[in-house]
């Protein structure tokens, strides 16, 4: 009797590790259907759904956590204004100057003490809108020629000027239209927009690369498959991307258990979906 040779013995060795290997594997099968406000559910048609090995979710917060967000102490310290007016926001939990609520924020003593809101101060009731209101009688020049006048007349006028606003709290009221010059919001907020695109942007780059294990597109039914898939727990994912019907706008990142042998079944609704305009930076 002939022996059989080893290439027969590897391939038939090799056919039934793969038969094996296959029957341990298991499948997908999803359908994706959208229901928009007061509308028929629509299905998702040829939109393009990705198998993960990790939740996108998980991966965005991984990548926030690498990625910190602008330091507000350093961006403080960074501003071209006042020692005093960076002590001050710092010791607030504000950076808009410009909004309408600053005067309750404010004390007698913080707008003489800040230079930025002693000037926001004056010229709010400068031009004689304000009756009443002290004025200064010390010239700059005396601070040189005739230091200690200077210096009386200079503690006088903030005394005073105290006192009226401690008097009248209705003249810090429009302070923060003079504050726009030096408001740090704007510069702020763009620092923490560019932060979320940046996470934006690599959250799907690193969710492909990485924690991708099939992809796949629906027909025109809203529906998918992907076979030969190990065991194990898996997300099904639109990524950053939205899947829209009528108003609906919806992303998934939905976890899913493949078994061996076994066909997993699952169906994408608004259920178990996110409102992507809510989710949006």
């Amino acid at each position: 009797m002939k022996r059989a040779s080893p290439l027969l013995l590897a391939a038939v060795l090799f056919t039934l590790c793969s038969a094996s290997a296959q029957t341990s594997n298991g499948s997908l099968e999803f359908v994706a259907r959208i229901w928009p406000t007061g509308a028929h559910p629509e299905p998702v048609r040829q939109f393009t759904f990705y198998l993960l090995t990790k939740s996108y979710a998980d991966i965005s917060k991984d990548i926030e956590a690498q990625n910190a967000p602008p330091d507000r102490d350093k961006f403080i310290g960074d501003l071209k204004v006042s020692p005093e007016l960076r002590e001050w926001l710092k010791g607030h939990d504000v950076l808009d100057l410009t909004t309408p609520n600053l005067d309750r924020l404010l004390t007698a003593d913080e707008i003489l003490h800040v230079p930025e809101f002693l000037a926001a101060y004056q010229r709010t009731n400068s031009g004689g809108v304000t009756n009443g209101i002290p004025k200064p009688k010390y010239a700059d020049a005396d601070k040189t020629d005739h230091p200690d006048r200077y210096k009386k007349q200079y503690d006088e006028y903030f005394t005073a000027l105290k006192k009226f606003i401690q008097t009248h709290p209705e003249s810090v009221s429009g302070m923060e239209l003079e504050l726009s010059g030096v408001n740090p919001q704007a510069r702020w907020a763009q620092l923490q927009s560019d932060q979320k695109r940046r996470i934006l942007r690599m959250a799907p780059e690193i969710a492909q690369t990485k924690y991708l294990a099939a992809q796949t597109d629906t027909d025109l039914d809203g529906r998918a498959s992907v076979i030969n898939l190990p065991a194990g727990t898996y997300w099904v994912s639109t990524l950053n991307l939205d899947a829209g019907a009528g108003d609906a706008r919806l992303r998934w990142d939905v976890p899913v258990t493949i078994q061996a042998g076994r066909s997993t079944r699952v169906e994408l609704t608004n259920l178990n979906a996110t409102d992507a305009h809510s989710s949006m930076p």
